[in-house]
């Protein structure tokens, strides 16, 4: 891919973020190229090693805050039509309860999510007193002359701490990815509310 064409898909797909915005990530992405082709790239290496423009997209609405998105989508157009105010108006008791509810059950899906993995947490921390619990025990059978019932709490104590482990790393992979996915869901919710300019 050429740089024009690189730079040109750049563009249509920032094409909803405030102007000054775009102007400033293409002249960054073209400099960038240029300077991997003054490094003795050719054009197409020089696009072919930059970030897909998906990638680069998604970033640059990451770094946006949402608040300057909006500011820029809500600018009052010129002429504004009186019927848009007015269908606007009208239809507010149907948007705005859906958008509600929309956040609503966006909200308690998250809220769900979270109250497994901590419940992971607390399983795994169960787990490590139980494992405790255990060893004190084992160590009673022993002093007792119980031998079985102390080899039966060696066992229960490996068990305890392999499950702990256990619980502990899928508790930590799950709110990684949960973090990763509620980044996702608001970098997704800009873009889409960036869409395209008509």
């Amino acid at each position: 891919m050429k740089k024009e064409a690189f730079l040109n898909e750049l563009r249509s797909r920032l094409s909803g973020l405030p102007q000054s915005d775009i102007d400033d990530r293409i002249s960054f992405y073209g400099e960038m190229i240029d300077g991997r082709m003054e490094d003795g790239m050719s054009e197409e290496d020089a696009v072919a090693g930059m970030e897909s423009v998906d990638s680069i997209v998604s970033q640059i609405m990451s770094e946006i805050p949402l608040t300057r998105l909006v500011q820029t989508r809500v600018k009052p157009e010129k002429g504004h039509k009186t019927w848009k105010i007015v269908l606007l108006i009208c239809l507010f008791p149907i948007w705005f309860p859906l958008l509600v509810a929309f956040g609503a059950v966006l909200f308690s899906l998250l809220v769900a999510i979270w109250s497994v993995i901590i419940s992971f947490y607390v399983v795994a921390g169960s787990l490590v007193i139980a494992a405790l619990g255990c060893t004190v025990a084992t160590g009673a059978y022993f002093s007792f002359g119980m031998m079985i019932q102390g080899v039966g709490g060696i066992g229960a104590v490996f068990v305890c701490i392999g499950l702990s482990i256990l619980f502990f790393l899928l508790s930590i992979a799950m709110s990684k990815g949960t973090v990763i996915l509620t980044w996702k869901i608001f970098v997704g919710f800009k873009t889409m509310f960036v869409g395209k300019e008509a």
